[in-house]
C-alpha cells in the first residue's frame, strides 16, 4: 500500500449554524483543500457524511457539495455509519489512496439539527438503535448508556465524583477550543446541581446536539510532494462492527467493536497504548470516555475511573484524553464527529491548537463510534 497522509483540515464552530449543513460542508471542505496546497481539481473523490440530512429534506448530498466546490464531474458516496459516519468516510478515502485508485480525496461530514424541536430530533437520533426491540419500547441513548453505565458501576467500585471528573475535564479543554459548542469550564457544584437525565446521569454527563461540519484531504505521499502544513501519516485505519442489541451481548462493560477495533489497529500500526501520546475518544456521555479507555488497552478494566480521578487524562497529564473537549463539549454533530476528531489531530501536529496543545505529540489515536457500539473506526496517526 502506498503511504497515506491527512494533509488538510478544517471545522467550523460547533453549536447552532445559520446556515444548511450543505453549505457548510462546502465552506470547510474548501478551507482544507486551501490549507492542503491544493485545488478542488486535485480532488479525485468525495466522500460525505450527512446522517441526518432528511432534517433537510435533502439526500444525495454529495454531488450538491461537488457543484459547489466546481468539480460536479467528480464521484461521490454518501456515508452513514450513525455516529461513525465520517470517521467510515476517513477509512474508505484511506483504502482509495493507499490501494491506488485515487491520488487525493475529500472526506466532510456535516449536520445540521437546530431548527427542529428536541423530540423530533431525538426521533432521528433514535434511527441509529434497533427500532422493534429498543426504540420502540422506550430505550434512548441516555437510557442504554445509563444501562452501560450502571453496569459497570454494580461490577466495579466507582466514586460518584468520577463521572463528575470526566465533564469537569472536558469542559476545561472545550473552554481552550475556538471550535467547541461550549466555551465554558463546569465546576463540580454545578455538575451536582444539574438534574438526573437518566440514572446515574445528569445533564452534564450527556453530549449536546449539535450543529457543526468538518473536512479533510488525504492524499498520497507522492502525490503531495511539498505539503503546506505537517502531514498526517495514516498509520492505521480500522472499522469493525458488533451486535446491535444490549441484550444480546455477553457483557456490559464495553463495547465489543471498541476492542475489536483498537487490537486490529494497534497490530496494523505495529505499535501498543503505550506509544500513543494523547486520544480523541467518543464519550457522548461520560461512561463512554472509560470504556473507550479501556476497551482500547490503555487501562485495565475497571481502573480508568482511577486514573481520571489522579489526573492521568487531563490535558496536562500522562495520557492527553479529548484536548478538543470531546463530543461532551466540543460538540457533536453526528456526521461531522469523526473527522472533527482528525482535525484536533491535525491542528495538535501542526501547532495550531493554541492553549489546548499538548505537548511533544507525535502519535495520536481516534475512536468514533456508531451507537452503541454496532460500528466503530478507530484511526493511528504519526507526524510525518
Amino acid at each position: 500500500m502506498r503511504e497515506t497522509w491527512v494533509v488538510g483540515a478544517a471545522t467550523n464552530r460547533f453549536g447552532r449554524m445559520a446556515e444548511s449543513a450543505r453549505e457548510a460542508a462546502a465552506r470547510v471542505a474548501l478551507k482544507a483543500i486551501d490549507r492542503a496546497g491544493l485545488t478542488p481539481k486535485d480532488i479525485d473523490h468525495t466522500f460525505v457524511s450527512n446522517a441526518f440530512g432528511m432534517a433537510e429534506h435533502q439526500g444525495h448530498l454529495g454531488p450538491l457539495v461537488n457543484t459547489a466546490l466546481g468539480i460536479p464531474e467528480v464521484p461521490s458516496c454518501t456515508i452513514e455509519s450513525a455516529c461513525s459516519s465520517s470517521s467510515a468516510g476517513l477509512h474508505e478515502a484511506f483504502v482509495h489512496v493507499a490501494g491506488g485508485f485515487a491520488d487525493a480525496v475529500l472526506v466532510v461530514g456535516a449536520e445540521k439539527l437546530s431548527h427542529l424541536d428536541t423530540l423530533t430530533a431525538t426521533s432521528y437520533f433514535a434511527t441509529g438503535a434497533d427500532f422493534p426491540f429498543e426504540t420502540r419500547n422506550g430505550a434512548t441513548f441516555p437510557g442504554l448508556y445509563a444501562t452501560l453505565a450502571s453496569a459497570y458501576r454494580n461490577a466495579f467500585p466507582l466514586p460518584p465524583e468520577t463521572l463528575a471528573q470526566v465533564a469537569i475535564k472536558n469542559h476545561a479543554n472545550a473552554a481552550l477550543n475556538p471550535h467547541a459548542h461550549f466555551q465554558k469550564a463546569i465546576s463540580l457544584e454545578t455538575y451536582l446541581n444539574s438534574p438526573i437525565v437518566a440514572s446515574p446521569f445528569r445533564l452534564y454527563d450527556c453530549c449536546p446536539f449539535s450543529d457543526g461540519a468538518s473536512a479533510v484531504v488525504v492524499a498520497a505521499k507522492e502525490f503531495v510532494r511539498r505539503p503546506t502544513s505537517t502531514p498526517l501519516v495514516i498509520a492505521a485505519s480500522v472499522r469493525t462492527g458488533s451486535i446491535v442489541d444490549m441484550h444480546d451481548r455477553t457483557d456490559l462493560f464495553g463495547l465489543p467493536a471498541s476492542r475489536a477495533a483498537g487490537e486490529r489497529a494497534f497490530r496494523a500500526a505495529g505499535l501498543t497504548p503505550k506509544d500513543i501520546d494523547f486520544l480523541e475518544v467518543h464519550d457522548c456521555f461520560t461512561i463512554a470516555e472509560l470504556l473507550a479507555l479501556e476497551d482500547l488497552g490503555f487501562y485495565p478494566r475497571g481502573t480508568a475511573g482511577a486514573a481520571t480521578r489522579e489526573g492521568e487524562t487531563a490535558r496536562t497529564g500522562r495520557l492527553p484524553v479529548n484536548p478538543s473537549g470531546g463530543l461532551k463539549a466540543k460538540g457533536h454533530p453526528v456526521s461531522a464527529t469523526g473527522v472533527a476528531q482528525v482535525v484536533e489531530v491535525f491542528e495538535q501536529m501542526n501547532g495550531t491548537a493554541g492553549a489546548r496543545a499538548v505537548a511533544r505529540a507525535e502519535t495520536a489515536l481516534t475512536h468514533n463510534v456508531g451507537a452503541t457500539g454496532g460500528s466503530c473506526s478507530v484511526h493511528i496517526f504519526r507526524r510525518g
